[in-house]
């Protein structure tokens, strides 16, 4: 029987044409952050499944690709559910890996620690256009800095990034976690249904004020509640200002000091964008993963159909480890997103070195060839980038084929020298 030529569902083949604006994309992305003072890092793929079964990641935990347990310790006859049989299993993101690395190796880090990682993540979902089960994170993340100069940096980190790629006119959208609660506080929504009472704000964009409100009578909440949830909305959008209205009727049920953090964090953002993008407030955002405890935020792109970067302030992470907590924020680009929209575009790689391609007859002596390959060893110490093969039968269809890789010049060399 004939192996399986094709990848796994949910993962995929990169092809060269791709590989290089990959390349080019993970370069860019590395070299600016740097420029922000973030520091490489890496993490291995591969968990202990106590941590990623944490409670931390929200529904991605339910998407983990587990590893069985090896060996003597694989005892299938005597295992009685599933974690009997399992012991690690591949990271679903890169946030959970480096609160264990940073509670690892606190002592031996700056404080506050800048933290650049790259690398694949693995999720058993549904795979679709821009989405594998198999994809590339790029994440940054601030620890130890409990002020809001942490948000700032991480999104003008990020914003300047997606700039440098050729985006623009894009949308960054920040809200708070203790604002959404307060909120739920306030119109008297019990504390065990905040979630409940979330995941249905998150379809304001495509039901409206209107939907949302018939979603949670339905759920089983009150008149009252519901009615007092969307006078605020309202309120809002009536207001010149939606974080200090909020502010104002909210009260004590909003932590003191959250809402001029977040006014200084969009104030200080929007004081140095030269109009590339813009900062919005947006009460119905609330990012899914449980771990977040405070600001969060997520930037649109008019040429995707949803979020192409998000991330927030995850306090408590770090303190699952150490039994102390550590102030931590992280923004991630969607890496397959970006890589998406590019290829969509017909994205060329720019400067990129002039490809040439020597074209070689079969048969030819090993002199003659060593001179082939030193001319190809000078161009490319002056910068070219030079392929050297063997010359194919239908020497028109090879050529057609390195012209679609981006070679533009050839030239051929057969057995023997071309008398003039």
């Amino acid at each position: 029987m004939a192996l399986n030529k094709k990848p796994v569902n949910g993962m995929k083949d990169i092809l060269p044409e791709e590989m290089q604006i990959r390349d080019y994309v993970m370069g860019v992305i590395k070299e600016n952050y740097r420029k922000f003072g973030f520091t490489p890092i890496e993490t291995p793929c591969v968990e202990s499944i106590g941590n990623l079964c944490s409670k931390q990641g929200g529904e991605n935990e339910k998407l983990i690709f587990k590893i069985l347990k090896r060996g003597e310790k694989l005892n299938m006859e005597t295992a009685k559910e599933e974690n009997d049989l399992v012991d690690s299993g591949l990271r679903y993101d890169l946030t959970l890996p480096l609160s264990r690395y940073y509670a690892n190796h606190a002592n031996e880090l700056p404080n506050p620690f800048k933290a650049l990682q790259m690398g694949n993540v693995w999720r058993a979902d549904r795979p679709q256009k821009g989405r594998f089960r198999q994809f590339m994170q790029c994440d940054i993340d601030i620890l130890g800095e409990p002020s809001n100069l942490a948000e700032i940096e991480l999104i003008l980190a990020t914003t300047t990034t997606l700039s440098k790629l050729g985006f623009s006119n894009f949308k960054v959208r920040i809200n708070e976690r203790r604002i959404l609660k307060a909120m739920a506080a306030y119109s008297g929504f019990p504390e065990e249904q905040y979630d409940l009472v979330f995941i249905i704000l998150d379809k304001m964009d495509k039901i409206g004020l209107d939907g949302v409100k018939a979603e949670l009578l339905e759920s089983g909440f009150t008149q009252e509640m519901v009615d007092k949830y969307g006078k605020l909305f309202e309120g809002m959008q009536a207001a010149d200002d939606a974080i200090a209205y909020l502010a104002g009727e909210l009260g004590d049920y909003l932590e003191e000091g959250v809402a001029d953090s977040l006014s200084e964090i969009r104030t200080s953002v929007s004081a140095t964008v030269d109009g590339n993008f813009e900062i919005v407030f947006d009460p119905t955002l609330v990012r899914g993963m449980s771990y977040y405890t405070g600001t969060i935020f997520e930037i649109e792109m008019p040429d995707f159909g949803s979020s192409v970067a998000g991330g927030g302030r995850y306090d408590k992470m770090v303190g699952k480890f150490t039994g102390k907590d550590t102030p931590a924020c992280g923004f991630s680009i969607g890496f397959e997103r970006i890589i998406t929209i590019l290829l969509d575009q017909g994205f060329q790689v720019p400067g990129s070195a002039e490809k040439i391609a020597f074209l070689v007859e079969k048969g030819m002596d090993a002199d003659r060839l060593c001179d082939v390959i030193s001319e190809a060893q000078k161009l490319r110490s002056e910068g070219r980038q030079v392929l050297v093969v063997r010359m194919n039968k239908n020497k028109k269809f090879q050529k057609e084929q390195l012209t679609k890789e981006g070679y533009c010049e050839f030239r051929d060399f057969y057995k023997e020298a071309l008398k003039n």
